[in-house]
Order: structure tokens, then sequence, then C-alpha cells
């Protein structure tokens, strides 16, 4: 039996979605930049935060970026004191989009818990 090769179209769609193969490449240029970067946890999750803000990235770039085994939970107000820091530079627009696509990318704690959840 021969193995099925995907089309430019497939692997885009499974880009699209975060399954494609070349996440594990992307994944490899994130080892260490935690360790590189000096910061703690947590402020190291926010300033990703603020740069996918920035690019008004999407939601699988969100899940990509922030969610992961491991990580940890970022309180709600430190998203929007994230946010409010940044949406001078950025704009409201960009602000207002990442919200969505936070929900979008389901990484918004449930109702009351005022978490910000990475998961993975």
């Amino acid at each position: 039996m021969g193995t099925h090769r995907a089309t430019p179209e497939d692997q885009l769609r499974a880009l699209a979605a975060g399954q494609a193969a070349i996440l594990e490449a992307m994944a490899q240029m994130q080892v260490g930049a935690l360790e590189r970067s000096n910061l703690d946890e947590e402020t190291y999750l926010l300033v990703r935060l603020a740069a996918l803000v920035g690019t008004d990235a999407g939601a699988v770039a969100y899940r990509t970026h922030l969610a992961g085994g491991g990580r940890p939970s970022i309180s709600a107000a430190k998203v929007l004191a994230t946010f409010a820091a940044i949406a001078p530079v950025v704009g409201s627009a960009r602000v207002l989009s990442a919200a969505s696509e936070l929900a979008t990318a389901g990484l918004l704690g449930p109702t009351g818990e005022g978490q910000f959840i990475p998961s993975g």
C-alpha cells in the first residue's frame, strides 16, 4: 500500500488547525526561549501575549504560543492589565480582536473563575 501524500491544501488546513508537522519545527524554535529571556514564567507569557496582540494573531497562534502542558494559569486581571498597557500602542481594535481570539482558542477559564487558562 502506498502512503497518502498530503496536498498543499491539506497541509494548509492542518497548519490553520494547529495540527501540521511544521508546528514541530516551530516548537523547536521555542526550546530554551524562557530561560534565555531571564523572565519569570508569568511575565514571559504576558510578553508573548502582548506580541500576539500586536501582530493581530489568530486563535491557533494563541493556542500554539500560550497553551501547553504545565504552563501556569494567568489571572484575567493580569491579561486585562496587559491589554490596558499595550492598547495605546497597538490600538483598541487589536485588543478587542485578541479578546475574541482568546475565547475562540478556548483559553479563557469558565465564567467566574477569573483565570486565563493555558490548556494542553
